[in-house]
């Protein structure tokens, strides 16, 4: 079955553009535009596509509100939303990311990282950018200085953690810790359940947030 995907933004352009993109691949249905985040809302509970492309500043209810209304921590079944902006540092992008979206992108990204931000999110991948992402958790918790808490973590678990937090894919973890990837997604699955976490951007933002990471 393709990938099916909303797309959400204010400026018909931005729609088209993607929709030309992603209607591209074989692999990738669109199955819906939206305006506003009203109409976003609306489309993506009714047609519960697999990844939703949401526009942080559009009129109404804005990408923020419409994202915690999808993915937020009271909805029971939530959605995958990817937060698309046209600034890298926007203090939204970061409320965003703690509302429940999986991961943001940029607008000039282009059409490979585009692609690739859909398919990530679709399969769970939160950190659909993560060398933007790892600088905004940066930006955003730069000058804190906060113990590391006491979790119930094994080692193993805490090294996977901070790779996940500086932007690291599975694969990547694989080869800098010498494990299956298996052995990988079991730590994560691990954490997430010990953390309550249910991305990897919430761990991500943990361990920023925690002073694991610097």
């Amino acid at each position: 079955m393709p990938t099916r995907v909303l797309i959400a933004d204010d400026q018909a352009m931005v729609r088209a553009g993607f929709r030309l993109i992603l209607e591209g691949e074989p692999d990738i249905e669109v199955v819906g535009e939206a305006a506003d985040g009203d109409q976003a809302v609306r489309l993506a509970r009714e047609l519960r596509p697999d990844v939703t492309l949401m526009d942080i500043r559009m009129p109404g209810v804005d990408g923020l509100r419409a994202t915690e209304l999808l993915a937020g921590p009271d909805v029971p079944d939530p959605l995958h939303v990817v937060m698309v902006t046209t600034f890298g540092l926007d203090e939204n992008v970061h409320a965003a990311l703690r509302a429940g979206a999986c991961g943001f992108l940029l607008k000039d990204a282009g059409p490979n990282l585009l692609i690739e931000a859909v398919h990530a999110a679709a399969h769970g991948e939160a950190l659909v950018s993560p060398a933007i992402t790892t600088r905004l958790l940066e930006h955003f918790t730069r000058g804190t200085s906060r113990p590391a808490p006491e979790t119930p973590l094994t080692p193993r678990e805490l090294d996977v953690v901070q790779a996940v937090a500086r932007g690291a894919t599975n694969d990547e973890i694989c080869r800098s810790l010498v494990v299956s990837l298996p052995t990988v997604k079991t730590h994560i699955g691990a954490v997430k359940r010990k953390l309550g976490a249910r991305n990897r951007t919430e761990i991500a933002i943990w361990a920023w947030e925690s002073g694991l990471v610097r």
